[in-house]
């Protein structure tokens, strides 16, 4: 691993000018930096005080370089680092780095700044957030325009997990977590061996203290004799080499820890039975040359078949490839020989980072490796608007990155990449969606198999497909198994949800006229719906409402509320008359089961819109002769009033004495299937929460069952252990406060 190094650039030892030159190629490079590094420096002594922020910032920025520069990255992507660490000290802002740096500057700091985003794909499984799924997309994008703020913000976390030893140990495991998690998948997704593998193993030293430290004392015991084994089956291998003029340089090579532990946990083995403890590498000049060493090596020694994998032929998913083998050294020891062209050893180092300047737009061709690791990326953008109508670009994304894969082979012989656990039918619509659509058959291997088969690597899948799209529901239904990807499960929504849209737009209009009638309304004062839903015109929101994706008195209360027309009153005089009204001598105390500003005797009343119960956090809002209506703070509607009118927002608190029932609505949606409302009732009962109304509705069609429950609470932690435990109920999807 690399050790951690405490200079900075400020130190009273450092010879800037000569550690510069170092790391850059040319003169020119070398200035440009320097000017760069002193342009930061004279930044931060104006910006900031702290004197050990200064240095820390400044520590970063010279480590940064010295991860970077071993990757051959160019000059920008240095500067770029220098200024991130600047940026994320708000020491200077995006606007400010085009000013004072130029705009190629400015833009890829603010892709390594966008990269951030990766880091919700492991905090939350909820991809319905709309400025989450817009951060993952602009990050997709960064990625693939700029490969160099990837590798910039692996760097990064690398710097950060080297100091993470000073920090206090929950937030030492808890990034540790995360770049095990999230940045060393991605390094290896992407192919950057060489950083993949210090995250990996700084990452165990601190999740897995006592295994890392025991390893490395086993390491550390057998290192000399090892060595010097190493060092004489490097010699005899060598002279072969050259006696058989076969050019290719062997060395030993460094085996890191969190490989030799998670090749023991995979195969089950005990240290001592490892193989490739004892690691060797050959790199020659020619493919051939590969084929040749290999064929050097197994004459002097015995391989192990078993332990024998050719990657140069079979390239791993991320472009890596080396022909792998194991032989019995001399005294019967087994030594693991990696042997690959210089090429492949830089591509396995380096990744898309030996590659950033084949940019799109620029000439030449691009070398097929990096196509290969970024190609998924580009798979993501394409797809990106299927999967986000349905929310689950997240998922896409965390299935892609950090998942198992499996490969298969069209009929053509081209290979497909898929999740593992893929059907047949996962397949067709990774093909195209039209594919999936008309699909009524599928062959692996030449035989028939069913929808529900799944995959495994090295099959060849053909799809047998109709004339005309016939998708069925039964595909939708998790418990049958016919599709596991997200991607076809949102393509087939989506084919659903067009099929019913004509049906859905009848009955949505004549349920908004009929409603909107009740209240003195006209079907176009709807079109003041159309941005509060999220749809692009008002026969969208009729379709929405007629197929149950928006409910009609969400859409009625935001309509009266933008129509009414409110009398304004001085606002001093509206809280004199709201006081009188709600004072002791005209209204007894509400019992202090709301609070305002400290006053427990106002008149109050829960909203109907979003029933908060004791535990939520609250808001109130001054109505016209009703008292102060108290809200959820993440009410939309409450949203919408203060938009409007501001001044009229008052703090409320839960009294101290608040008790008795709260009522709630809590919506179940599940598959159907005999049974369901039995246990959901038998749950409901076990837990003694009191059940005042329930309804149950069928979707003969889709085969989803809803239910509608008004339940009885005393607080919020009553009503999200419910939530949690409906959920754990056989075949329902969701359960949520309505």
């Amino acid at each position: 691993m690399v050790a951690v190094r405490e200079a900075h650039f400020t130190g009273p030892n450092v010879d800037l000018t000569s550690w510069v030159q170092r790391h850059t190629s040319d003169e020119e490079q070398s200035q440009a930096l320097l000017e760069t590094i002193k342009g930061v420096l004279a930044i931060a002594e104006k910006q900031s005080s702290d004197d050990a922020q200064l240095k820390r910032c400044s520590a970063h920025s010279r480590e940064l370089i010295e991860i970077l520069s071993p990757l051959n990255m160019d000059l920008e992507t240095l500067q770029a680092s220098v200024l991130f660490v600047a940026h994320e000290a708000d020491w200077i802002d995006i606007a400010g780095i085009e000013e004072q740096f130029g705009k190629s500057l400015a833009t890829l700091v603010q892709s390594v700044q966008a990269m951030d985003a990766i880091r919700t794909l492991n905090l939350s499984q909820s991809s319905s957030n709309p400025g989450q799924i817009d951060n993952l997309r602009r990050m997709l994008l960064a990625m693939v325009e700029d490969v160099r703020a990837v590798v910039i913000k692996l760097a990064e976390r690398v710097v950060l997990l080297r100091e993470a030893k000073h920090l206090e140990e929950t937030e030492r495991v808890l990034l540790a977590r995360e770049i095990s998690d999230v940045f060393a998948p991605l390094a290896n997704r992407l192919g950057i061996g060489q950083l993949k593998w210090e995250l990996e193993d700084l990452a165990f030293r601190y999740l897995h203290p006592e295994t890392y430290k025991s390893i490395a004392k086993l390491l550390d015991e057998k290192r000399i004799a090892r060595e010097d084994y190493i060092e004489a089956f490097v010699a005899s291998v060598q002279q072969q080499l050259d006696a058989d003029k076969v050019k290719g340089k062997v060395y030993g090579r460094p085996k890191h820890i969190y490989s030799i532990w998670k090749k023991m946990q995979n195969k089950q083995l005990q240290f001592d039975e490892l193989f490739d403890v004892r690691a060797v590498r050959i790199v020659t000049e020619r493919l051939q040359d590969c084929y040749a060493s290999l064929g050097v090596v197994h004459s002097l020694f015995k391989h192990i078949p078993q332990e024998f994998d050719d990657y140069v032929a079979n390239p791993k998913p991320n472009g890596y490839q080396s022909i792998h083998t194991v032989v019995l050294g001399p005294q019967g020891k087994t030594v693991e020989i990696q042997i690959r062209t210089d090429a492949m050893h830089q591509d396995a180092e380096l990744g898309v980072a030996a590659h950033w300047k084949y940019k799109e737009g620029s000439g030449g061709g691009k070398p097929s490796g990096y196509e290969e690791n970024i190609n998924w990326l580009r798979k993501i953008l394409q797809w990106q608007e299927d999967v986000a109508e349905s929310g689950n670009l997240v998922e896409e994304i965390r299935s892609q990155v950090f998942e198992d894969r499996v490969y298969v082979f069209t009929p053509g012989g081209e290979v497909v990449d898929l999740p593992l656990g893929s059907t047949v039918l996962d397949f067709a619509y990774y093909i195209h969606s039209q594919v999936g659509h008309k699909a009524i058959g599928a062959k692996v291997d030449g035989r028939i198999v069913p929808f529900t088969y799944q995959v495994a690597t090295g099959e060849r899948v053909e799809i047998i497909t109709s004339k005309q799209p016939n998708p069925k529901r039964d595909w939708l239904n998790p418990n049958l198994g016919y599709i596991n990807s997200q991607r076809g499960r949102s393509k087939i929504s989506h084919w659903f949800k067009q099929q019913d849209r004509d049906k859905n737009l009848v009955a949505g209009k004549e349920i908004l006229e009929t409603e909107l009638g009740k209240v003195g309304l006209h079907l176009k004062d709807a079109a003041s719906a159309i941005e509060r839903f999220n749809v692009h015109s008002l026969d969208d929101l009729m379709a929405a409402v007629g197929g149950g994706d928006v409910r009609i008195n969400q859409v009625i209360n935001h309509v009266q509320s933008r129509l009414r027309q409110e009398q304004p009153e001085p606002e001093q005089e509206q809280v004199e008359r709201l006081l009188k009204k709600s004072s002791p001598a005209n209204k007894k105390p509400n019992k202090g089961l709301i609070e305002v500003d400290g006053v427990g005797n106002l008149m109050t009343q829960i909203a109907k819109c979003c029933h908060p119960v004791p535990g939520d956090s609250i808001q109130g809002f001054i109505t016209q002769g009703r008292g102060i209506s108290v809200h959820r703070q993440d009410c939309s509607q409450l949203k919408e009033l203060l938009e409007k009118s501001p001044e009229r927002m008052v703090d409320v608190v839960w009294g101290e004495n608040c008790s008795g029932g709260f009522r709630v609505r809590v919506q179940v949606v599940s598959n159907e299937r005999a049974g369901l409302l039995r246990d959901v009732t038998l749950l409901l009962a076990n837990e003694k929460i009191d059940v005042l109304n329930m309804s149950h509705k069928v979707d003969g069609k889709r085969q989803v069952a809803k239910i509608e429950l008004e339940l009885e609470f005393t607080n919020i932690d009553g009503l999200s252990r419910i939530l949690h435990k409906l959920e754990q109920v056989p075949g329902v999807i969701e359960s949520i406060r309505k």
